[in-house]
């Protein structure tokens, strides 16, 4: 029984074998009395059909770039290379005739929407084509990864001949943002992929670019591949997703008010970076001149300002020599110098600088800004009015030299930070005594990146601990979500103590105070400290220092007791003395409302995270319900005072710019005034409130209002006696 099953099995495989050779001889003699090949139905002596095999590579598509919410900020997207037929036997599918005929006539069609070829270019590619024999050909600069919009902008030029051929481009949707930063990538002829090739798509090329794969197939002379032959040998893997720290809304608001600050200062550059002190987390980086990802054809320059330029910053250098002198125990708070000017001499022997009033010197008198005088003043306001006199009557006559040297190098200045995947540069120190000493104090001789600024700043806004910036959050897979590398905040070292840094935001907050250095910086509502510099711009090419031309900039943090944000906002430019501090200020306020800081309303009041601007209706005279339509859907907290039915006044004014969290006031024709919750109200608030109704409200401390005398809802008059206490 075992012998015959064996027996039938054996029998059945020969038959199964004798069908196959009969198939594959019938297949053979079939292709040799009708030359068609039975699968694909091609003619196999059509002139068309390659004998050879093409091993090709398969492009793996490149990781995106998101912003912190998710937002894209760099993707691939399909795009399309235009190619023309230029074999006559080429037909369409209805068997008309498709192929070019008139080569220039079709290259100047084609200019009608691709504006940057060249005409006689596009002409000759297709007629040597045409000459060699080719059954088509891709047409060169200006005709590769166009996008769908032209693609479609051709189809209807209906022209014979011409085609296109399906391909990936690198998308930006929302450029220029931060690109200097992010960089750009686009296609490499050579390695026939997509490439990072500035910033950030650059350093992080072989997470986003994935591994290509392998495959081979049959084609034909005119590029079509033979249905059934391709064969995949290696599976192509997508690139990595990498999530950055910044936010997409707050970036477009400093590109915004960037682009602004060039065009109303005629400016040379233009720098801005957002960040959260106790994380180092950056939110916003951009600087200007900047350039459009998505064509990248005119690239000002190839240098992040923020990295990779060392320059000398000026005043905002001062709060180290502060903090240094305190932190040391030598800071002589309840002194007084006289400002104006310092002439000195040098003693090199005991290394002793002392200030002289008069006589001969080798070295250069240093005098305070524009020639500035403030008489005898503390220590204190030579912050506030920016006094290099004061700086150098400390670095002089209380601050030991090695110490100095010690604490810059402890708050990370002149050398390298460290941010993942930045390129950075170094900067140059020069405490050459006595000239290079003094002068390093207020910002001049010795050269920084903003990038090191903003790190050594986070020691002053985070109570001493010092924290790396960073603006990659995380890499993951694209397909299966996993996280590849994730990037947390740093802690870099305790250049000072808490203490040390409380007292020198204290000394920075008189940096707003009337008169002070800087008074144009101050915002209402907003409780904030603040530095501001003037730099100085060396020419390598003359030597010297340019005569008109400076760096004015500004490092403000909110709130100052606790600050959850800073900025540092500046400029190259000849309008150092004039220019307007309201795009810096625009910029903070949009960082505030992401950080759900500033404007906020009552305890339990909604806080706008987005941010938005707009003109202030006018109200007056209007009735109650007008007014509630113009405010609907404006991101403002709106506190309409008394209980009638029209307007009497308002604030702000009709015109004036309004903001996300503003608080505005509707006064109406009531007789009934009830008392609001004026929690997290600001003296701006305070005082309007008063001023449309004419109740006294007495306050004590500083900030915002966190309790009040009189409880919310109670009926106030215009002999209530309201006090409020803010902190």
């Amino acid at each position: 029984m075992k012998i015959k099953a064996t027996n039938k099995r054996l029998f059945r495989i020969i038959q199964v074998m004798i069908i196959i050779g009969t198939l594959v001889s019938a297949n053979v003699l079939f292709t040799m009395v009708t030359k068609t090949h039975i699968w694909t139905g091609h003619n196999v002596l059509d002139s068309r059909i390659s004998n050879s095999i093409v091993h090709t590579t398969v492009s793996a598509k490149r990781g995106e770039i998101l912003d912190r919410n998710g937002t894209v900020i760099a993707q691939d997207t399909t795009a399309y290379t235009v190619i023309a037929y230029v074999d006559s036997s080429n037909v369409d599918a209805n068997g008309k005739a498709n192929y070019v005929k008139h080569p220039k006539q079709v290259a100047k069609k084609l200019k009608t929407v691709l504006t940057d070829i060249d005409v006689d270019q596009v002409a000759d590619t297709i007629q040597n084509a045409k000459d060699k024999g080719l059954s088509q050909t891709e047409l060169g600069a200006g005709t590769k990864r166009i996008s769908k919009s032209k693609m479609k902008k051709i189809k209807k030029l209906k022209l014979a001949g011409i085609d296109f051929e399906e391909t990936v481009t690198r998308k930006y949707p929302s450029t220029p943002f931060a690109s200097n930063l992010v960089g750009f990538a686009t296609y490499d002829e050579d390695k026939q992929k997509i490439v990072g090739k500035l910033g950030l798509e650059q350093s992080l090329n072989k997470y986003l670019s994935g591994t290509q794969g392998e495959m081979t197939y049959h084609q034909t002379v005119s590029g079509d591949v033979l249905p059934g032959t391709t064969n995949v040998i290696k599976q192509a893997e997508d690139g990595a997703n990498v999530k950055l720290t910044l936010d997409a809304n707050l970036q477009k608001t400093v590109e915004t008010q960037l682009k602004k600050t060039m065009k109303d200062n005629n400016a040379e550059s233009a720098w801005c970076v957002v960040m959260e002190p106790s994380t180092g987390k950056v939110l916003a980086w951009t600087s200007y001149p900047t350039f459009n990802q998505n064509t990248h054809k005119t690239i000002p320059t190839f240098t992040n300002l923020i990295s990779e330029s060392a320059y000398e910053p000026g005043s905002v250098m001062k709060p180290f020599t502060f903090a240094t002198a305190i932190d040391t125990g030598v800071y002589p708070k309840d002194e007084t110098y006289r400002a104006g000017s310092f002439l000195y001499t040098y003693d090199a022997s005991t290394k002793k600088i002392t200030r002289i009033q008069s006589g001969s010197t080798p070295y250069p008198a240093i005098n305070d800004a524009l020639g500035e005088d403030f008489g005898t003043i503390t220590f204190d306001q030579a912050l506030a009015y920016s006094s290099n006199v004061g700086i150098c009557e400390l670095l002089a006559n209380y601050v030991n030299y090695k110490d100095y040297g010690k604490y810059m190098k402890k708050f990370g200045l002149y050398q390298k930070v460290g941010t993942p995947w930045i390129n950075e540069v170094a900067g140059q120190k020069n405490f050459s005594m006595p000239m290079g000493y003094l002068n390093s104090g207020f910002g001049q001789g010795s050269s920084i990146t903003i990038l090191q600024l903003m790190q050594a700043y986070t020691a002053i806004f985070n109570d001493g601990q010092m924290m790396m910036p960073y603006v990659v959050d995380s890499i993951t897979d694209a397909d299966t979500g996993k996280t590849i590398k994730k990037y947390s905040p740093t802690k870099v070292s305790k250049p000072i103590s808490s203490d040390t840094a409380k007292q020198v935001r204290e000394l920075m907050s008189h940096v707003l105070d009337d008169g002070a250095g800087g008074e144009k910086f101050k915002m209402d509502g907003v409780d904030m400290v603040a530095k501001t510099g003037t730099g100085q711009i060396y020419d390598s090419k003359t030597g010297t220092y340019k005569e008109d031309t400076y760096t004015s900039s500004v490092m403000a943090a909110a709130p100052s007791d606790n600050p959850k944000v800073m900025v540092y906002w500046g400029m190259v430019s000849d309008n150092y003395l004039n220019y307007s501090a309201e795009p810096f200020k625009q910029i903070m306020q949009a960082a505030l409302v992401y950080e759900g800081v500033g404007g906020q309303d009552e305890k339990n009041a909604k806080k706008y995270t987005s941010w938005a601007s707009y003109d202030m209706p006018s109200l007056l005279n209007h009735s109650v319900d007008y007014a509630k339509e113009q405010m609907n859907g404006k991101k403002v907290h709106v506190v309409y005072i008394g209980n009638g039915d029209n307007v009497m006044n308002q604030y702000p004014n009709a015109g004036q710019t309004i903001n996300s969290n503003d608080r505005i006031f509707v006064l109406t024709d009531g007789n009934s005034i009830s008392m609001p919750d004026m929690t997290g109200w600001t003296q701006k608030d305070i005082t309007a409130f008063s001023q449309l109704t004419g109740i006294t409200i007495k306050t004590s401390g500083s900030g915002k209002v966190s309790s009040q005398s009189i409880e919310a809802k109670q009926p106030i008059t215009s002999d209530s006696v309201i006090t409020v206490k803010m902190k």
